[in-house]
């Protein structure tokens, strides 16, 4: 056997990046499934999604079930007789009786060093949580929540400068050239399957937009790490004069200095060098913002226009909810 017969299963870009390299390979893509297609814009039109896109463009037949719990369902996925199944970032769930159709099973591409940060976010909770190191684990999977056995893992560092983004399109190549190297390894029959240790494991919940409000209760160093997880989505933002002011990038300036409630919050100096704010340990200048009705901009062209609404002195309003207590 010197090539295998593939479903794919994505739907976003980085299930995308994978699916153009194995279309480049040796193996054979037999049907795509990906998530229907979405309204997005401000049309609400209906959208493709990248992995579509894809797969039409490679004359690929394309399946967009709402969910594979049917019987139908698993009737269509047996008669493409397929080696195996590869999932990436699909966003739904492959039933136990889905799982046992490929005669090789199915392996997902996840983006963390399994088992950290299992779940829908691993990209993101990584940068939020201070890891120095993420990664792509290609695993065999079962009915758990990515606690199948490892198969293949490559590791990757986060440096200081990562975003969510940044990282995301790293992994996404490493993702690709992963999954590879595991089919190439199962031809040869060179792998050895590891099972994960259940007590190590950490769980990557979903994003949402309400967490992205900034809690500047909480140090600088968290602070600036949320706003690099949450770039280029959902934004981490805090409130000014009750309106959204988006911050896309950030710097620590100190990360020891304590301040009273009173302080915590606030403008306390304002140039076109940096906006620094008052957290609850230590200070956080801001570099990129994007004001409510407006394009992101850096901080010397939003203080052009913009200088005395985050003049010193300046609080931005509290979070409603309780600050969560500082782990930094």
């Amino acid at each position: 056997m010197s090539s295998l017969r593939i479903i794919f299963a994505g739907t976003p870009d980085f299930a995308a990046t994978a699916l153009s390299a194995l279309l480049n390979s040796k193996h054979e893509i037999v049907a795509v499934y990906t998530q229907p297609d979405r309204p997005a814009g401000r049309g609400r039109k209906l959208h493709a999604s990248p992995v579509k896109e894809v797969a039409i463009k490679h004359n690929l037949p394309v399946l967009q079930p709402e969910n594979l719990k049917s019987g139908d369902a698993e009737e269509t996925l047996n008669a493409f007789n397929a080696d195996v199944m590869i999932v990436a970032a699909y966003g739904l769930i492959l039933p136990k009786r889905v799982l046992d159709i490929p005669r090789l099973g199915c392996l997902n591409i996840h983006a963390s060093l399994l088992p950290r940060w299992r779940g829908a976010a691993p990209i993101q909770r990584a940068i939020a949580a201070g890891d120095k190191v993420s990664g792509i684990t290609i695993m065999q999977m079962n009915a758990g929540l990515d606690t199948g056995d490892i198969l293949q893992i490559d590791a990757c560092p986060i440096t200081a400068e990562d975003t969510g983004g940044a990282l995301h399109d790293r992994l996404a190549e490493i993702g690709a050239s992963s999954i590879i190297k595991t089919l190439d390894a199962i031809i040869s029959n060179q792998v050895k399957p590891l099972k994960q240790d259940d007590s190590l494991a950490t769980y990557a919940h979903k994003l949402t937009k309400e967490e992205a409000q900034i809690i500047w209760q909480h140090s600088a160093m968290e602070i600036e790490r949320l706003i690099r997880a949450f770039n280029p989505w959902p934004v981490a933002y805090t409130k000014l004069n009750d309106k959204p002011l988006r911050i896309w990038q950030a710097q620590v300036l100190s990360s020891e200095s304590t301040a009273n409630n009173d302080q915590i919050g606030t403008v306390i100096s304002s140039e076109k060098k940096g906006i620094d704010i008052q957290c609850g340990k230590g200070v956080l200048r801001i570099l990129k913002l994007q004001p409510a009705g407006s394009k992101a901009m850096d901080v010397t062209s939003f203080m052009n226009g913009h200088a005395k609404q985050l003049s010193v002195g300046t609080r931005f309003n509290a979070n409603d909810d309780t600050p969560a207590k500082s782990s930094s």
